[in-house]
């Protein structure tokens, strides 16, 4: 495993943790306030991104993506109803399993099937796997951002450039 992808991870983990601060400071009010967004709340896409990270993880760990999906069902309702303190709680338990998954590997590249019921059959590696985890959290990140701004909320700044300085 190179250490860039283990430190991508670490950026992501850092993200999570730096929006999930802003949005304790900013209350239980918006973070579960219903808007017309791309996501009805801020706690459902915090939610979300937790699911498609622990189904990423399944998924590296070699379950296939169509179990990893029906186990996602149950998972998100179970994380859609957690407050902030709970979510944040499993959000450090499940960096926890992921980076003791990845100290276990020798290397991340090696090349493994992917079956996307939506998209097909495809041959990547765990690397690519854990990239995919990091960009999709930044997307949904980005989401928060406007949805807080939509709001009258301002968010808090998590790009990479940033996590450079804050370790």
């Amino acid at each position: 495993m190179t250490q860039q992808i283990r430190n991508m991870y670490d950026f992501h983990v850092w993200a999570n943790q730096t929006m999930l601060t802003h949005l304790k400071k900013l209350g239980k009010d918006v973070y579960t306030r219903e808007i017309q967004s791309v996501f009805p709340t801020v706690s459902k896409v915090i939610a979300h991104i937790y699911v498609v990270d622990a189904g990423w993880l399944d998924m590296m760990q070699g379950k296939s993506m169509n179990e990893a999906m029906a186990d996602s069902v149950p998972l998100t309702a179970d994380a859609e109803s957690k407050s902030m303190e709970e979510l944040e709680m499993m959000y450090v338990q499940l960096s926890e399993r992921f980076k003791a998954y990845l100290d276990e590997q020798a290397s991340l590249e090696e090349t493994i099937v992917l079956d996307n019921p939506y998209a097909g059959v495809r041959e990547t590696s765990r690397a690519e796997m854990l990239l995919q985890v990091v960009n999709h959290g930044t997307y949904h990140r980005g989401n928060i951002t406007a949805m807080l701004r939509q709001m009258g909320h301002a968010s808090v700044m998590t790009e990479y450039g940033l996590f450079w300085y804050a370790g």
